[in-house]
């Protein structure tokens, strides 16, 4: 499928990049291209692209065979969609941080995969999270620190919130990293490709409200010893924190940045235990 470039896109529809909304088009087609080839596994598999933009990314998914689901909010890049990719794909225009991923997937598996707003990756990311169960593939292009924050492993400083809750869901790696110059307008900042492999848990949670609550206080406080940021998180009273940390074999002078997915979900079982008790 031959598709215009974003620069005649804009000016074939009288358009410029809002800034507010945070639109780089990528126009690079080396990592169009793999990005498509990570997100489609096989033809006529259900893709849901957020923030399709112009659809470049769109015209590549099509073009291996995906049943594509194109998102977005601007009304004027959904008039630029349906009149470049007309029927091909499914546009939807909503927002990427609220959708239903269950309803989308109609009973089946799907794959996630986009060029999302720097500003709105936190938003997107815990969406995701939300409905592990009907997803197979996440594939993201991100800020490049971002990126690398969530494939940290323990114990760096990169290791945070999102890195556990994340890890303890999905394998989580770096695919590549994006230089600015490939995309219009450039931004200031270096990008990188994620890829998210969903299935079953990495390590299983007890309660995952709880296990969520508890990663979170653990790195409110990142300089606190982990009882007291715990404690101080109320994720429980100071002594059952203590005992739970016992039980998990873990030293209550930790910091929460040093614990492993396997070491937050041990805690939570812990507390788990100590509640049934």
């Amino acid at each position: 499928m031959t598709y215009p470039p974003p620069s005649a896109l804009l000016r074939k529809y009288g358009l410029h990049a809002k800034k507010s909304w945070g639109q780089n088009f990528l126009c690079d087609e080396g990592v169009l291209r793999h990005m498509a080839r990570l997100a489609v596994e096989e033809k006529g598999q259900r893709v849901v692209e957020l923030g399709a933009g112009l659809g470049h990314l769109t015209a590549r998914l099509i073009e291996r065979g995906a049943d594509v689901v194109a998102v977005e909010r601007d009304r004027d890049m959904a008039m630029v969609l349906r009149g470049e990719i007309g029927d091909r794909a499914r546009v939807v225009e909503a927002d990427a941080a609220q959708l239903d991923y269950r309803a989308l997937a109609a009973g089946g598996k799907l794959a996630v995969v986009g060029n999302l707003p720097y500003h709105l990756t936190s938003s997107i990311l815990f969406s995701v999270l939300d409905a592990p169960q009907v997803l197979s593939r996440a594939i993201f292009l991100l800020q490049r620190e971002v990126a690398e924050r969530l494939a940290a492993g323990p114990g760096t400083k990169a290791w945070g919130l999102l890195s556990v809750l994340l890890q303890q869901r999905a394998r989580v790696q770096l695919e590549r990293r994006v230089a600015p110059s490939a995309f219009l307008p450039q931004p200031r900042v270096e990008s990188a490709v994620l890829q998210m492999d969903f299935g079953p848990p990495r390590v299983a949670v007890a309660d995952e409200g709880r296990f969520g609550r508890l990663v979170k206080a653990g790195f409110a406080q990142r300089r606190k010893m982990l009882s007291n940021a715990l404690a101080a998180g109320r994720v429980a009273s100071p002594d059952k924190v203590v005992a739970a940390l016992r039980v998990a074999g873990i030293d209550p002078h930790r910091r929460g940045e040093t614990l492993s997915v396997e070491e937050w979900a041990a805690l939570d079982r812990a507390l788990e235990d100590d509640a049934r008790g």
